[in-house]
């Protein structure tokens, strides 16, 4: 058994850098979509501001 803990400990490592790397996919993805959206909305603002 003691043979076999290591293994474990490596499969939660991995797993938890899966975790880590998914979670800062999304929050990049997230993060670049909002960053998007306030730079369109400052051209649409721009747009259709009083002259």
């Amino acid at each position: 058994m003691k043979a076999s803990a290591p293994a474990d400990t490596e499969r939660d490592i991995e797993s938890w850098k899966e975790r880590g790397v998914a979670l800062r996919t999304f929050v990049y993805i997230f993060g670049t979509h909002l960053f998007a959206g306030f730079i369109w909305l400052l051209f649409y603002v721009g747009e259709h501001a009083p002259k």
